[in-house]
């Protein structure tokens, strides 16, 4: 049953007479005829009463009011896939890491979806590395993290370059300072993400070469749940300045004098982008342009 045939029926029906459905549609009144012979075989129903006067069979009646649904739902569906040959409908999967996630990409994403209300996004919040993995397992399109280790099919491209400050209690000694170095952490607790994370390793090597191991250690896998802990100053987190660009009330941020890394947030992709549609082109202009203009 070929739906060219289906739509015969329902403007023969809608028109009246077959004469009338041939010139809507442009076809001879043979081949309206010979469609309708078909579609009554397929079917195993007569649709038409036989008779000078256009009416329907029972079967007809019911086949009519199906197929106007059918129809209907068919023109959803080509507006659908138009949309999304065009890039206008879809669903984009990303990988974002913190602080991105919380404090930077929902803003994004709000005016992302109102000028594309037919696309779909979902967001996996992940590390660099973990948003690598994903990647190269086609799980996301494309992820916004900081530099993961090295992948021979997958590319980081850096966009932005971001400062580490350290947030203290507002109840630390170390609150009534402007700047600190990192010889004033010695015999601090510091609050680190995971062990594999690159900028927590830079960080301790550059504190192994200010103080030595003259410092504890707590691990605190999630990035934004750091200034909680600081904050009942359980310990002090060396973090980025866009992660501490909102501070909660309880803390200080204070930035580091000798401390010189700055740590990259990029695109990570496994393809190249000219290959993505322009809504998904559109959200990576939108997420960098918004980085280029003040994450903090």
């Amino acid at each position: 049953m070929e739906l060219r045939t289906i739509k015969t029926f329902h403007t023969i029906v809608q028109s009246g007479s077959f004469y009338k459905a041939a010139e809507i549609l442009n076809y001879s009144q043979p081949t309206i005829s010979m469609r309708i012979k078909q579609l009554e075989q397929d079917v195993g129903a007569q649709l038409f009463e036989r008779g000078k006067k256009l009416k329907l069979t029972r079967a007809g009646r019911l086949f009519h009011e199906r197929a106007g649904q059918l129809l209907a739902q068919y023109e959803v569906l080509d507006h659908t896939l138009a949309d999304i040959r065009q890039g206008q409908a879809g669903l984009i999967q990303i990988g974002i890491s913190e602080p991105t996630a919380s404090l930077i990409f929902p803003a994004v994403l709000r005016g992302f979806l109102h000028d594309y209300p037919d696309m779909s996004v979902n967001v996996s919040v992940d590390d660099a590395n973990t948003c690598s993995r994903k990647l190269l397992e086609g799980a996301i399109d494309f992820a916004v993290c900081g530099e993961p280790e090295l992948i021979l099919e997958n590319y980081f491209d850096p966009f932005f370059h971001d400062s580490l400050n350290v947030i203290v209690s507002d109840r630390h000694p170390l609150a009534d300072k402007a700047s600190v170095n990192l010889e004033d952490l010695e015999n601090e607790c510091l609050i680190f993400t995971p062990a594999n994370c690159p900028i927590r390793i830079q960080i301790e090597q550059h504190l192994q070469r200010a103080i030595g191991s003259r410092y504890r250690k707590m691990e605190l896998t999630s990035s934004m749940a750091h200034q909680y802990y600081v904050r009942e100053n359980i310990g002090v987190s060396i973090f980025t300045a866009t992660a501490h660009s909102e501070p909660i009330e309880g803390t200080k941020v204070i930035p580091i004098n000798n401390l010189t890394i700055s740590p990259p947030v990029g695109l990570l992709t496994n393809q190249k982008e000219e290959h993505f549609d322009c809504a998904t082109k559109d959200l990576i202009s939108r997420i960098i342009g918004r980085f280029q203009r003040d994450p903090h």
